[in-house]
């Protein structure tokens, strides 16, 4: 279909530092953002999951931020800003004529089912040198993200991913969110069209056992083959601990980290069973969700906390999380450990009781069909310990820069995501993050960098969310935080809170309260965040001016 021009505002509607969504033919959406005299026209909906855009928060550097998961766009061009963001949003010629906003755009690309722009493609399918370019181990958010931003950057040489798993790269948050166990509905992109589009060369089940840094060269499988590389992102995320308890090998016994786990899972966890889940963190609940309606016989969660999530959310959010669980039917152990899984009697390889030490000591036993262990995860790194030239941390964790890159090699190097100990903005403080969007906007931090020779330090605010009944969002670090303030109604989750560290505040989280969390995270980023004092006096952080050509930031 041909470009049409449709008046779709009055120019007088749309203020310094607004966006609003207008129609334009039939389905079709359109968003308007205003920053001072200028008036930008992009679809309407992230490309993520969809969310409403205009819902969202618009800064004056013309950043779009989705109300929903954090994904970022540039209002100006559509190009993609932030991770989850797959694709760039559609830009579109707008203008004023006679006091009203005219818009030409070819109608097809203002609807919802075709909202997203054709990612930045390679003309011929292939790359354009012959030597061995970027090769990317490992097959998550951040590998993706790092192909998406080489091409949208215009890097032109050979991209080649190695990844242990039968299947190109994955959303892995639909794993524990939904237990989906179909991995084409989990792919970011088809192989097929990663080798056509992207002219990504994809090995699957490849797995590496260790990199020859001084030869250039990644060692996979137990052949010794090497694969030779000039530049090298290690993305291999990371690796479902196990309490070291006896029985912790018996059958029916389960962690969660492939779409293999996923479907084991799914066909233990089903009608009439009993579900032990060990540990009350983030994926052991959101597996709780995702199989709490299917009229289990009992489902026990077992947390050495004195409420579920209460290291990140606090005392308070998790007390109230557990009440809505609760009301669920599911049964907490808390301030409890794990003594010892008994073999059933009826099938000794397989688990059939949880032995629990409660807080005064007294031991307890839950019949148990399935276990789930979700106590964390370490990094992905047991192929670097055979690897000369660089140093892990006691936890397996590789140190790297500002710019991401690997210390004690040369400047080939990257690691991304799960693995990386990575210094924080503004602190330096080395930490490793373990949200699926900070592997992903270190995959698209990288691949900039590459693409352009330049690098950028890495200062990108990290964003999660949990569906937790209602759709938990978080955003900011809040390690060790020294207060807490409520604003809200816990028990009816609805909410803000704001965690303090040094009559600062350092993160966010928030429920049924869009788009605050990502209002939070500009204002982080911008070093705009009111003071604790302000907040408790009620000031509202959706009233801070960010947008608008009076607004105090420095715009890049």
């Amino acid at each position: 279909m041909s470009s049409k021009t449709i008046a779709v505002l009055s120019e007088s509607e749309l203020k310094d530092g607004q966006m609003k969504e207008v129609a334009f033919e039939g389905e079709g959406k359109v968003l308007l953002s205003r920053l001072g005299d200028k008036i930008h026209a992009t679809s309407a909906f992230c490309t993520h999951y969809g969310a409403p855009l205009a819902k969202g928060v618009l800064t004056a550097d013309g950043r779009v931020v989705c109300p929903w998961h954090g994904a970022c766009f540039n209002v100006c061009n559509g190009d993609i800003e932030d991770a989850p963001a797959p694709t760039a949003l559609h830009s579109f010629k707008a203008e004023i004529k006679d006091g009203q906003i005219l818009v030409t755009a070819d109608p097809e690309n203002t609807t919802k089912k075709n909202m997203s722009r054709q990612p930045r493609l390679l003309a011929t399918g292939s790359a354009q040198s012959t030597t061995p370019g970027v090769v990317i181990v490992g097959g998550g958010s951040g590998a993706f993200h790092a192909v998406e931003s080489l091409r949208e950057h215009n890097y032109n040489g050979a991209i080649t991913i190695l990844s242990k798993e039968p299947h190109a790269p994955i959303d892995r948050t639909k794993l524990s969110k939904a237990l989906v166990t179909d991995p084409s509905k989990l792919e970011w992109r088809p192989a097929a069209e990663l080798k056509s589009k992207y002219g990504v060369t994809l090995r699957t089940g490849a797995e590496a056992t260790q990199i020859d840094f001084k030869g250039k060269s990644v060692v996979i499988g137990s052949s010794g083959e090497r694969v030779p590389y000039e530049t090298l992102i290690l993305a291999t995320g990371g690796v479902p601990r196990k309490l070291p308890v006896e029985g912790k090998d018996l059958g029916k016994v389960f962690t969660l980290r492939s779409v293999e786990d996923a479907k084991n899972i799914d066909s233990e966890v089903q009608e009439g069973k009993k579900l032990v889940v060990i540990g009350s963190s983030f994926i052991s609940m959101e597996l709780v969700v995702a199989v709490s309606k299917r009229n289990l016989a009992s489902i026990d969660v077992i947390g050495m906390e004195s409420a579920p999530f209460e290291a990140v959310l606090g005392t308070q959010v998790g007390k109230a999380l557990q009440k809505f669980h609760e009301s669920k039917g599911v049964k907490f152990h808390l301030k409890s450990s794990v003594s010892k899984l008994v073999p059933s009697s009826g099938s000794p390889t397989d688990v059939g009781t949880v032995v629990v030490k409660g807080p005064d000591g007294t031991e307890t036993s839950l019949p148990a069909d399935v276990v789930i262990m979700g106590v964390g995860v370490g990094p992905a790194t047991e192929y670097l310990k055979n690897s000369a030239g660089v140093t892990l941390d006691k936890t397996g964790a590789v140190e790297v820069d500002e710019f991401l890159r690997v210390q004690g090699v040369d400047g080939s190097v990257y690691a991304i995501g799960d693995i990386a100990l990575y210094p924080q903005p503004g602190t330096g403080e080395k930490r490793r993050i373990e949200h699926w969007n900070v592997a992903g906007n270190h995959g698209r931090a990288v691949g900039k960098t590459i693409a352009e020779g330049k690098g950028q330090p890495f200062v990108k605010v990290p964003v999660f969310w949990s569906a937790q009944g209602q759709q938990l969002r978080y955003c900011g670090v809040g390690a060790g935080y020294d207060d807490v303030i409520v604003d809200g109604n816990l028990d009816e989750m609805k909410f803000v809170v704001y965690y303090v560290k040094n009559d600062k505040v350092v993160a966010v989280a928030s429920m049924q309260r869009d788009p605050v969390v990502s209002k939070a995270s500009e204002l982080l980023r911008l070093g705009l965040m009111p003071t604790p004092s302000e907040l408790k006096a009620g000031k509202d952080l959706l009233t801070v001016d960010i947008a608008s050509t009076a607004a105090k930031i420095k715009v890049a």
